[in-house]
């Protein structure tokens, strides 16, 4: 009786999510499926992101799908090529999806090239692309949740293109439906998917040519990124030195799973960004499903017991929670805030981790979305209005510097306590004054 008692609270809480999740999906605006299907060129100023593509999808056979959102037999290689328009005609952060088919070069992303490849062709794609980038590096994206293949395809050239990242793209994706009823089927899907692409970090890992390794997932993405993550590290007894940053964007991952799964990875484990917000919707339904334990990606990093284990991780933390980008479920926002995405290009290109030099990442978002007021010296409006958090002592330290600069030293010592007491403030409805 207590089981079906269970069982029954489970149900209802899945169907409360999928009314919510149709209902905050109901007012986004449709587009046309099957959009991969090749143009015969490209327009003028277009520009191109060519990318690798591992799957553990099913082979579709429409030239427009590609992959389906079935599970395939075996893992698949793509050399894909998106054309992206210039910027005339779109903004950074978004994916100019076709209005109608088949794209149009001018003003939509559209497919210039779709090769299936063998092992050895994908290995040989790899090894040419590698040595195109400066630093001999490589960017391993993981989509979330209801991402058909071409949404990954096109959200990853998005993202490559507005970072300016110089790493040699590769696309993970694995079998999701495509839709928010399959949230089951999806996640199941990334747990089907998780020796394959231990088998590609280790090849990353194997293969000379490679000098550094990033890797940015998000949303149910993290979790097939971590658990991979974490069964090479077991098998091998720690992960190598060359996986330089591992970015988890909007994880929709139980925290207390987190904690076992950091443990795992040991201590010399990459550096790793967590890019949280609070406003996340997707994640906060998603906590309902998953028994009313919080999501990694909703968390607030200034609370107990979080703050304390973020830093004994050293994992550095950026709470997007302020910033107003992408849909209503406020779940994208890496990616679809182009101050955000351009940061991680730079980060990862420059090959340091996203807070590590002595001007903090705070900062330099602040300059890009506060505008010229806080760009002249408005100290009082970073405290009080700025878009973002940073758990970064080196941002908190230049706060107090700039405050010091402005108010004068008479006053420094108080500013500067202020800065450190009402850190959270930024990312809370707390007030600090």
């Amino acid at each position: 009786m207590e089981l079906r008692n269970e069982v029954t609270r489970f149900e209802c809480r899945y169907r409360a999510l999928i009314v919510l999740l149709v209902f905050l999906a109901s007012g986004c605006a449709s587009h046309p499926k099957n959009v991969l299907g090749l143009v015969a060129e490209t327009a003028p100023a277009a520009s191109q992101v060519n990318m690798l593509v591992t799957t553990t999808r099913k082979r579709s056979a429409n030239p427009g799908e590609m992959f389906s959102g079935e599970r395939g037999l075996a893992p698949a290689f793509a050399d894909i090529t998106v054309s992206i328009p210039p910027k005339a005609v779109r903004k950074e952060g978004e994916v100019a999806w076709p209005k109608r088919l088949p794209p149009n070069p001018a003003t939509d992303f559209a497919t210039v090239k779709a090769d299936a490849l063998t092992v050895d062709a994908a290995k040989q794609w790899l090894n040419a692309s590698v040595k195109k980038s400066p630093d001999r590096s490589v960017l391993v994206f993981v989509h979330g949740f209801n991402n058909r293949f071409e949404t990954a395809v096109f959200r990853f050239a998005q993202i490559v293109k507005d970072s300016g990242v110089h790493s040699a793209p590769i696309l993970v994706t694995w079998p999701s439906r495509g839709s928010i009823l399959a949230y089951g089927y999806d996640r199941e899907s990334t747990n089907y998917s998780r020796n394959a692409l231990e088998n590609l970090f280790q090849y990353l890992a194997r293969d000379p040519e490679v000098r550094e390794v990033s890797v940015l997932a998000h949303s149910m993405g993290n979790w097939l990124a971590l658990e991979s993550l974490r069964q090479m590290a077991i098998r091998n007894g720690a992960l190598p030195a060359k996986f330089k940053n591992v970015m988890l964007a909007a994880p929709d991952v139980d925290v207390d799973v987190f904690r076992s799964q950091i443990a795992d990875l040991g201590k010399q484990h990459p550096r790793f960004t967590l890019f949280v917000s609070r406003d996340d919707r997707a994640l906060a339904l998603s906590r309902r499903i998953w028994g009313d334990i919080p999501r990694l990606g909703s968390i607030d990093p200034e609370q107990s017991p979080y703050k304390e284990e973020l830093q004994d991780n050293q994992i550095a933390v950026i709470d997007l929670t302020k910033i107003k980008a992408g849909d209503d479920l406020h779940h994208s926002k890496f990616a679809e805030s182009p101050e955000i995405v351009q940061l991680i290009g730079a980060r990862i290109s420059q090959g340091q981790t996203l807070n590590d030099n002595k001007l903090g990442l705070g900062d330099q978002i602040l300059a890009a979305t506060t505008g010229t007021a806080a760009a002249a010296g408005s100290a009082a409006g970073l405290i009080l209005a700025a878009p973002v958090a940073i758990v970064d002592q080196t941002t908190r330290d230049n706060y107090a510097d700039q405050l010091s600069g402005t108010f004068g030293a008479s006053q420094a010592g108080a500013r500067k306590a202020a800065v450190t007491d009402c850190s959270g403030a930024l990312a809370s409805t707390r007030k600090c004054n």
